[in-house]
């Protein structure tokens, strides 16, 4: 069995990872909280290649990693709630649920392979994804982990787990850890939030209203 490559994250690591998604290939990575992996957004079946590799069924939608607020706007519609949280929590802890563009082709990111009508998107605050986000686009990811397990600490555990189901590893070091970003859907007026995490409800009530807009909808 050909064992996975493993290079310490850097330029030149994140060069050769930018060729690998390019190329259609999993990549795991580092991010501001555990592990992910990773395959480029125009890679054809590269979602179902995420789910296979963590051994379990696509049970529920994936985001995408990206570079920055102005490549969400090249995906999904970002409305006057939407602009503001991301000015104000990105790079960070914050997932936002935008109206997809009907304009962008996007693959099927839903449980059962059909189109959603939304997208959930996150720019890390971590160099790594967002740098391969600006090389080769967004970046469905999910947690480098098997289905039911506890997600990878680090590279070494990653390799062990998941073995060749990935094609590059970038070592960052240990996960950093900390709590899942805070979900918010902005799709609604009031936006709701999906799931409280590193961002507080209070900290994303008080950013709307701080900006003349209305709080979280209850």
């Amino acid at each position: 069995m050909a064992t996975t490559r493993r290079l310490t994250d850097g330029p030149d690591a994140r060069a050769e990872a930018a060729r690998v998604l390019a190329g259609g290939g999993i990549v795991a990575l580092p991010t501001d909280t555990v592990y992910g992996i990773a395959v480029s957004i125009d890679t054809p079946g590269g979602i179902e290649r995420l789910f296979a590799a963590k051994q379990r069924p696509p049970d529920k939608a994936i985001a995408l990693l990206i570079a920055d607020a102005a490549q969400a706007g090249e995906l999904g519609e970002l409305n006057q709630p939407a602009t503001t949280l991301a000015a104000a929590f990105w790079p960070g802890g914050l997932t936002l649920i935008l109206r997809r563009r009907p304009d962008r082709g996007l693959p099927a990111l839903g449980t059962d392979g059909t189109a959603l009508q939304t997208v959930g998107l996150r720019v890390p605050d971590h160099e790594t994804p967002r740098a391969l986000a600006r090389a080769v686009g967004p970046l469905p990811t999910t947690s480098a982990n098997r289905s039911g397990e506890p997600e990878a600490r680090d590279a070494a555990e990653i390799q062990s787990l998941l073995g060749d189901a990935v094609d590059l590893i970038l070592d960052g070091g240990p996960a950093h850890g900390g709590p899942a970003s805070t979900v918010v859907d902005t799709t609604v007026d009031p936006v709701r939030i999906l799931r409280e995490g590193a961002i507080s409800a209070v900290d994303i009530d008080s950013c709307l209203t701080s900006a003349r807009l209305p709080g979280v909808g209850r």
